[in-house]
């Protein structure tokens, strides 16, 4: 699965009428459906992980989701568990250095301007638009730089990239 398809997926994954998934598991989902782990549907290790860990604002779902996502695969390509586990952290800094350029945070609460955690505002958050947008756009961003590494020349060459600064 190539980036453009892999953002296709969480599109319509994330913004489905039933909204059954969030950020954090929409991201880990997709992903693991592109790197073809097993129970690639599987979202339950994510779900808590939604905005901003337990919806307390922190690191975007998006990002901690597609880092258990690379994390897996890592461990899958790398049989070395500390060299699988440098790699992975070297290969996820460099989307969140993009991710953090881009929105200027790595937080949730400062991407979306609320606490969600407030009933009030969480109720807000959810009739309204910016989960529609700037929670996808963030998705997006995750999805397409780490859908790639599924094609295993895109993963050497990444690998071989950060292998550099190991």
């Amino acid at each position: 699965m190539n980036g453009q398809e892999a953002v296709a997926l969480a599109r319509d994954m994330f913004l489905d009428e039933e909204h059954l998934y969030g950020c954090a598991e929409t991201t880990f989902v997709v992903l693991k459906q592109a790197y073809g782990l097993q129970a690639a549907e599987d979202a339950r290790a994510a779900m808590v992980l939604n905005g901003g860990v337990a919806l307390n604002g922190c690191i975007c779902g998006a990002l901690s989701g597609g880092a258990m996502a690379l994390g897996m695969l890592a461990g899958e390509r790398i049989a070395d568990h500390r060299q699988a586990k440098y790699t992975a952290r070297a290969l996820m800094n460099r989307v969140v250095d993009v991710f953090k350029a881009q929105f200027g945070s790595l937080n949730c609460r400062d991407l979306i301007e609320m606490d969600i955690r407030d009933p009030q505002q969480h109720e807000a958050f959810l009739t309204g638009d910016i989960w529609r947008q700037r929670c996808m756009q963030q998705i997006e961003l995750v999805v397409a730089h780490l859908a790639p590494l599924s094609d295993p020349l895109e993963w050497d060459k990444a690998v071989g990239e950060v292998s550099l600064l190991l």
